[in-house]
């Protein structure tokens, strides 16, 4: 599909529409990274998925045997119970040579002269207007504005998209990237308009053909409601956004249960690493906590990445060009 919209975004990364995926644990592979950048948007390889700084760099030669477009890395940096290689891990994103890097979680301050240095374009996720502003700062390229309504970790402050990213871009001179709640040619339109210039979808490249999970998974996405996730970890301070399923279920009793006196000890079996990634894998959405965006209540299909991404810019310019209904326009 020829390119519709040009913004600062699709002009850093090179690719033909304002559409990027974001790194998402488990799902961020090569078949699913290479579908999206093959679609003209841009596909993510989230690198702690991978295992290690090795085979980050096989996953990486594994991407490009796919595609020729450009892709990026996610890097998501925060404490662990076992110690991560962050700084092995920087290095391999950093002389990759792939489109951008991606970063979330802690400030990434460290290591963005190296991925400068590399040629990479750096993005980073802030859920706050003061976190995008110290991004900015710090030189980073684009901010990915996370809402209220995104999958994972949205903050504390439960500000939607509909006031975070214009009060984001209002104050940043970088670029802005929306995301949390966007999954259609209506999200891509409102987010334009609200002055970011391009948005970051996670759960909706969940449900695509491409995406490495158990089809169990993309069929409970499809049969879910803008109701079906859940808020762990508040008490906290770590709020985190799931499907609803068991697991979520008995954490939040737990959760009611212990009160103010909650640890993470608490439900740290529940939530465990390979429980989610059974979940993912082997199709039962019940065994783990699936990250998961309220986006979910807007999906109705499995599309391949190609046809999503042609389906939402072709809705997004069809709105454009047809304007306000005219019962609105006056």
């Amino acid at each position: 599909m020829k390119r519709v919209f040009t913004t600062r975004i699709t002009e850093l990364l090179g690719i033909d529409h304002p559409v990027v995926c974001g790194g998402m644990t488990t799902v961020g592979r090569a078949e699913l990274a290479a579908a999206v950048s093959n679609a003209g948007a841009l596909g993510m390889v989230t690198a702690l998925t991978t295992g290690s700084p090795e085979n980050l760099e096989l996953e990486i030669a594994r991407t490009r045997e796919m595609t020729d477009k450009p892709f990026g890395i996610n890097l998501t940096i925060l404490p662990t119970i076992n110690p991560v290689p962050f700084d092995e891990y920087a290095d391999v994103i950093a002389s990759s040579k792939v489109a951008a890097v991606e970063t979330a979680g802690r400030n990434p301050e460290q290591y963005i002269p190296k991925f400068k240095e590399g040629g990479l374009v750096c993005i980073h996720k802030a859920v706050s207007v003061r976190h995008a502003l110290t991004a900015q700062r710090i030189g980073v390229d684009i901010v990915s504005i996370d809402g209220f309504e995104c999958a994972g970790h949205p903050g504390e402050d439960d500000v939607s998209n509909m006031v975070l990213v214009p009060a984001a871009s209002r104050q940043l001179d970088i670029p802005v990237l929306a995301s949390g709640g966007f999954g259609n040619g209506q999200g891509l339109v409102a987010a334009l308009a609200l002055g970011a210039e391009g948005i970051n979808m996670g759960t909706r490249f969940v449900a695509t053909r491409e995406a490495p999970v158990h089809d169990n998974i993309k069929r409970a996405y499809v049969e879910s409601s803008e109701r079906d996730t859940r808020l762990l970890y508040r008490p906290l301070r770590n709020t985190a956004r799931f499907l609803k399923n068991e697991v979520t279920e008995a954490v939040l009793q737990i959760e009611r249960d212990k009160g103010q006196d909650l640890q993470f000890e608490d439900v740290r079996e529940l939530v465990a690493g390979p429980r989610q990634r059974e979940a993912w894998l082997e199709g039962n959405k019940d065994r783990g906590v699936i990250t998961t965006g309220m986006v979910v209540g807007l999906i109705d299909d499995i599309p391949s990445c190609s046809e999503l991404v042609e389906r939402i810019v072709a809705e997004a310019a069809e709105i454009v060009e047809r304007g306000l209904p005219s019962k609105l326009a006056g």
